[in-house]
């Protein structure tokens, strides 16, 4: 079976979550003997070859319709359905900011998609998103899709409450590479006043309410990632306030991201929205103390286990970090991750949804 990738264009460029995901899927499904190539969506791409398209990020319709058309082969979708309405609505600075507040979320992401091209040369891949716009474009290509591959129950379930488009299903969950994160190297000696976050700096991760919450306190913060392209002066916000308890450190391979696992009592994503919080797996994979946001599809991952924030609250942020830099590492998390929450999980699963698909089709 041979399977084509096609994701965003930025996706090497500005890391995320996604080029964690997309990079890993493509790895483990190799392993089990499937060939991916993996294509930007901007570049020029033979079809015939491939049995199955396999999409990510639904949010970027304009990546995904021509390739649809062009192609004629069935897909499907991992939709990485992130909101980004109430951050957008409520710490938005600017036009856009003015903007969210006036429009809705589908025509706010309309104008960014017009905003990238003109700002950062960003290609408008299908000429006929601009007719069509951002609901009109998410649910033509839903209702197109052979199956969908939400990383949650309930990321399925608020983009069928969004859209009101039923999809066949199965649900992939994200993970972590256990050929790097291993709870083996654990030695056991965390700093309880040491607080990690990992993770691109940007408005929607919510470093800056994180930095206030914890500035000037006995606990030290570590930023570890890179300032998202559009977000280069949020990034400087949070340097200029930050207190000398706070270090940034840019983005890394994930193999370095272990010896700050190991050595940490929390980590702290106290993100406006997260499907998952990719970081967060991996820190509770290693061992650490998991605080979480309380928006999104968080707690299908984390159950009781993690202690959740209000992104918009300081004093939530700081006293979520509080407890869990006292509170015992919940080692039921830890063995929940190595038997569910695995690449190579994710693969297994993936590679059934790809079977089904191909036979729907014949």
């Amino acid at each position: 079976m041979k399977i084509l990738f096609i994701t965003r264009s930025t996706l090497y460029k500005v890391k995320g979550g996604d080029t964690i995901q997309v990079v890993n899927t493509a790895k483990y499904l190799t392993k089990l003997g499937v060939e991916i190539d993996i294509k930007l969506c901007d570049e020029k791409i033979t079809y015939d070859k491939y049995d199955l398209i396999h999409f990510f990020n639904i949010i970027r319709p304009a990546d995904i319709l021509s390739h649809i058309t062009d192609s004629g082969k069935p897909f499907v979708i991992s939709p990485i359905f992130v909101d980004y309405s109430e951050f957008e609505k409520k710490e938005r600075a600017g036009l856009f900011g003015f903007a969210a507040k006036i429009l809705p979320a589908d025509s706010l992401e309309y104008v960014k998609v017009i905003a990238r091209y003109i700002f950062n040369g960003e290609k408008i891949v299908s000429p006929s998103y601009l007719l069509l716009g951002q609901k009109a474009a998410i649910k033509k290509i839903l209702k197109k899709a052979t199956m969908l591959l939400p990383n949650s129950k309930n990321e399925y379930n608020r983009l069928l409450k969004r859209y009101h488009v039923e999809r066949p299903f199965k649900i992939i969950f994200n993970a972590v590479d256990t050929e790097i994160f291993n709870p083996s190297i654990e030695d056991g000696k965390r700093d309880s006043n040491l607080v990690l976050c990992v993770g691109r700096i940007e408005g929607i991760k919510n470093q800056l309410n994180l930095i206030k919450a914890l500035n000037n306190t006995a606990f030290r913060l570590i930023l570890i990632g890179s300032a998202s392209m559009n977000h280069k002066q949020y990034y400087q916000q949070c340097r200029e306030i930050a207190a000398p308890n706070v270090q940034f450190i840019e983005n890394i391979p994930q193999e370095e991201l272990i010896q700050y696992y190991c050595k940490a009592k929390v980590h702290v994503l106290p993100s406006w929205f997260e499907t998952t919080g990719l970081s967060s797996l991996e820190a509770a994979a290693m061992g650490c103390n998991i605080v979480i946001t309380d928006k999104g599809d968080t707690r299908e991952y984390f159950g009781d286990w993690a202690h959740y924030c209000d992104p918009a609250l300081t004093e939530s942020i700081f006293t979520a970090v509080q407890t869990a830099a006292v509170s015992e590492f919940p080692r039921s998390l830890q063995t929940k991750i190595f038997s569910l929450y695995t690449w190579q999980e994710a693969a297994s699963k993936t590679l059934q949804a790809y079977q089904e698909t191909v036979g729907h089709t014949n």
